[in-house]
């Protein structure tokens, strides 16, 4: 029989023991190393299976006019969220709310599709869900476990839609933006400005978005509170404030003709201050909070009126006689006229010069003028031998100076600038032909290649109003980095003379004197510019200025509606109206909807102060 010897059964022991000691502790380095050296790296692991994080907008920063009255603030809104799942599994979860949150067909399938392109992430239902969708869903909590309800800031627009243009709105951030270089930092979903103030103040306004946390068994399903807990919290963006007065533009709103288009202006004559910016027809920016409906949308954006066009900043139109003072300035600026001076040809319906008959808006005649009565009665004729004068290359010149071709730097995001012709080469690209010196007769009354934004008329008016310097309209309080303005070279006798002529405009005798106020030296100069869309409908313009009798302006208003056809009897009230209103609030008079002359006549109350 045979046997292992003991040596070699101890030498296997040996080996055996060896082995197992190796193996042991081989086990105990790896237990030690997974649960001492790298206990974090597991447990973090645990909680990244065990835990769902999700964004936390932040509080949009608040906007407020230059009296501490809210624009533009934040309400606690809803949002409905799906967990990240697999696509059957939320299609089945979008078809449970369906009945729940009225989600059409369309919906779901784009709701899927947004889903196909970021499946890692919550899917956005719904984020502005009503108090009584998310009551229904957290009643069928237990049908619903991968559902996520929260609280989250939701945009409100206290003027709603008057104040709608130069506020503009906010929207879910497009694919599109998010590869722009100021959009680096941002992330799909997250709310961003669209336009006006939201958009140009995006960066001030936007805050740091937080993270939350909720806690989900193994199938992804909620487990504990809706509202899990809070990681990292946000930060609410800053708040900013504006030049804007919410009251003038809610007046504003009230008194613009109904169904009327067009746009009112007004500035403060201490530093170019927008007052208000309004545009008609308008929108309500509220619609937009959350997602606006497709059907509303496509509204908008088909209606001939075009609701969603900015027109004091966006709207070119001829400037035809409120330009007339620009020829004027120009012309007292390069010495050619006397503000005294009379023309050599009176007028008498018209004149002629070259081979053309010019003729005058007024058949019968004017007669012989002084520049300022010229401008209270807005005579052609002087204003064509005004620009004979000046010359073409000379008016083309100090109008471009002025910035007639140019924006006025306002800081909105989209400003148009003006068409006004740099020099002769303008006809030959624009036309192809060269231009006659005849075409300086056009330009003088504000006819011809020239057409200018609301805006850009009243940063004209507001250097006559001031001191001949025009600062760049600001919408902001105190701009970090304001656009540079214009200056005129015109003694401030020069600038008298012409606020002269203004104030003739609406006084006895002058186009728009049943715009006179009682209490405010009003001056101004209406306008009637040539409309290409029915030749027959003129667009009215009134631009003009107000103050305290005997004393300077202190507001400049301009207001354009199309189609009015009489700049005396359709723009000038609105101009006389809007700066009645603010000037009493200034100086605590009570406002009254008896305001201009005509309305004193009409309501049968005495005006004393009439013919003064």
């Amino acid at each position: 029989m045979h046997t292992t010897h003991p040596h070699a059964m101890r030498r296997r022991a040996r080996g055996a023991t060896i082995i197992i000691g190796a193996v042991i502790g081989a086990l105990v380095a790896t237990f030690f190393r997974a649960q001492i050296l790298r206990s974090d790296t597991w447990s973090l692991r645990s909680e990244s299976n065990r835990l769902r994080p999700l964004p936390v907008p932040a509080a949009r920063g608040t906007i407020f006019d230059r009296h501490g009255e809210v624009l533009a603030d934040n309400i606690p809104g809803y949002a409905v969220s799906v967990l990240p799942a697999s696509r059957d599994s939320v299609r089945a979860v979008l078809e449970r709310l369906r009945p729940l949150l009225g989600l059409s067909d369309q919906g779901i399938e784009g709701l899927m599709l947004r889903r196909s392109q970021d499946p890692r992430r919550p899917l956005l239902v719904d984020s502005d869900a009503s108090f009584d969708e998310v009551a229904a869903l957290e009643e069928r909590r237990e049908q619903n476990p991968t559902v996520f309800l929260e609280m989250r800031p939701k945009r409100r627009y206290v003027a709603g839609a008057a104040a709608a243009h130069v506020l503009g709105y906010v929207g879910e951030i497009t694919a599109e933006e998010l590869e722009r270089p100021r959009f680096e930092t941002y992330e799909q979903r997250m709310v961003v400005g669209k336009e006006g103030v939201e958009r140009q103040y995006e960066a001030d306004l936007q805050g740091r978005q937080g993270v939350r946390y909720v806690e989900v068994d193994a199938l992804g399903r909620i487990v504990g509170s809706f509202e899990g807990r809070r990681g990292d919290p946000a930060v609410p963006g800053d708040d900013v404030v504006l030049n804007l007065d919410l009251d003038l533009t809610r007046e504003i709103d009230r008194i613009f003709p109904d169904s009327m288009r067009g746009a009112v202006v007004a500035l403060d004559v201490a530093d170019g201050g927008v007052l208000a910016l309004y545009s008609a027809p308008n929108y309500d920016p509220n619609e937009f909070v959350g997602g606006i409906e497709v059907g509303l949308w496509n509204e908008l954006n088909t209606d001939p009126a075009r609701p969603l066009y900015n027109r004091p900043v966006l709207g070119r139109y001829a400037p035809a006689s409120t330009w007339k003072l620009a020829t004027a300035a120009i012309a007292l600026e390069l010495g050619v006229v006397e503000a005294t001076e009379h023309m050599p040809i009176p007028c008498t319906g018209g004149m002629r010069w070259g081979n053309r008959y010019w003729r005058c808006w007024k058949p019968e005649g004017h007669g012989s003028l002084s520049l300022v009565d010229a401008l209270r009665d807005s005579c052609d004729v002087y204003f064509y031998q005004m620009g004979v004068r000046v010359g073409l290359d000379r008016l083309l010149e100090h109008g471009t100076r002025i910035g007639f071709s140019s924006t006025c730097g306002v800081d909105l995001p989209l400003e148009r600038e003006g068409i006004f012709p740099a020099d002769r080469s303008f006809w030959e690209r624009r036309f192809g032909y060269t231009p006659t010196e005849g075409e300086v007769l056009s330009l003088a009354i504000g006819q011809g290649p020239n057409s200018q934004t609301p805006l850009k008329v009243a940063q004209f008016y507001l250097a006559i109003a001031r001191d001949g310097t025009a600062p760049a309209p600001s919408i902001v309080q105190n701009p970090a980095e304001p656009a540079p303005g214009w200056s005129l070279d015109l003694s401030a006798e020069n600038l008298e003379w012409l606020r002269e002529g203004l104030r003739r405009v609406v006084r006895p005798g002058g186009t728009a004197y049943m715009s006179s106020l009682e209490h405010w030296d009003l001056m101004g100069k209406t306008g009637t510019g040539q409309n290409p869309q029915d030749p027959t409908r003129d667009h009215a313009w009134f631009a003009g200025m107000a103050g305290p009798k005997g004393g300077g302006p202190e507001i400049v208003v301009v207001a354009l509606v199309e189609f009015g056809e009489s700049g005396s009897g359709t723009a000038a009230p609105i101009v006389a109206k809007t700066a009645d209103y603010w000037l009493r609030r200034r100086y605590g008079i009570p406002t009254d909807t008896i305001q201009t002359l005509r309305e004193h006549y009409m309501a049968g109350r005495p005006a004393p102060w009439a013919g003064r």
